[in-house]
């Protein structure tokens, strides 16, 4: 199962004061969907909730759940255990396992108090647990304070997109380099899954797609720009980029597997790279795999002081510069048996 994400409908609209300014600000209505089987249970969560100013949808059933979040992505589920068909264990371990829908706070609604229904439930996922009869104030509190991290999370992401926004800017700066961002973000994570990493190496890999060049957004356009060979000084500046977008990201901790990318994507396993002159059993894998698939892209991509080589030119160039000690030759044979798989395929 996995859900596309929509936008989130329902704002509250501030009333007007005298003078015909804003009194209070449009702001958008925080959305509850309660999966419960027993019709009256989860009416009267709604209504209690919606007294507070929540806007709640209610379901029976798991399958009616899943039909409603790809729809709307709501901001909390309250989710009976015991139902027909999918129970919700079943549907919050698929939830938490779908990038998607994985940040979306789970309480499980739940008559059943034995120890191991609970570990059950934490094994799922589960962000908390209320017990029937629920206390309303229990349930106004817990709401209250999943809802208000989930306000820091989506905080985070809105961040997270807004300094993808800038890598993209950053290649704007140049026009040779259009779709650079994204196919570098496609190429990294798709290689990356081809080598059986994780969720998270994978996320890592596709936002540095994005960003592991947005330290070039302190560098003066005569030098980024520039079409002969820089100088000395010049390049001693364009050296700094990937320490400058290292320490842009910094404060956000959920990108911390990207950090590396961003700092190490220019070190070559020889040792001549930059900014540390990191040799290849120091760089991690994550900067090596971006760094196979940034050069190939490099190689097929038209400069004002080169040419677009074809494919077959930039395997070429890539596997003897891998020999010679520049990129890991592991890799570069594993991108290219990848970008074959995929010419067959389609």
């Amino acid at each position: 199962m996995s859900f596309s994400l929509h936008p989130r409908s329902g704002t509250l609209a501030g009333k007007s004061s005298h003078d015909g300014s804003p009194a209070v600000s449009r702001r958008r209505l925080q959305s509850i969907l309660i999966v419960d089987d027993n019709p009256s249970n989860a009416e009267l969560l709604r209504e209690l909730l919606a007294a507070r100013g929540y806007r709640c949808n209610t379901v029976e059933h798991a399958e009616e759940a899943e039909t409603e979040i790809r729809r709307e992505l709501p901001d909390l589920i309250l989710l009976d255990v015991v139902m027909p068909g999918k129970s919700g264990y079943q549907l919050c371990r698929e939830l938490k396992n779908d990038p998607a829908t994985r940040l979306i706070p789970v309480v499980f609604i739940t008559g059943l108090t034995d120890r191991l229904d609970r570990i059950k439930g934490i094994e799922a996922g589960a962000d908390d647990f209320l017990n029937k009869p629920i206390a309303p104030e229990e349930l106004f509190a817990r709401v209250k304070s999943l809802l208000k991290l989930k306000e820091f999370t989506d905080e985070l992401e809105n961040a997270e997109s807004v300094l993808c926004t800038l890598g993209r800017s950053v290649e704007s700066r140049d026009p040779y380099t259009e779709g650079h961002c994204e196919r570098l973000s496609r190429n990294a994570s798709g290689l990356g899954l081809r080598l059986g990493l994780g969720d998270e190496s994978i996320t890592a890999l596709r936002r540095g797609g994005f960003l592991h060049d947005l330290g070039k957004i302190a560098i003066p356009d005569e030098i980024l720009k520039k079409d002969g060979n820089l100088t000395p000084a010049e390049w001693t500046v364009m050296k700094q980029h990937p320490v400058i977008g290292e320490n842009i990201c910094r404060p956000l901790k959920s990108l911390r597997l990207v950090l590396p990318i961003i700092r190490h994507h220019h070190e070559h396993s020889d040792g001549s790279g930059y900014p540390d002159g990191l040799r290849k059993s120091d760089i991690p894998l994550l900067p090596r795999i971006l760094q196979v698939v940034d050069v190939y892209d490099a190689l097929r991509t038209a400069r004002p002081y080169k040419p677009a080589l074809t494919h077959e030119r930039s395997a070429q160039t890539m596997l003897q510069e891998a020999k010679a000690g520049l990129w890991d030759e592991d890799l570069v044979h594993e991108f290219f048996r990848m970008l074959q798989d995929q010419e067959q395929v389609a």
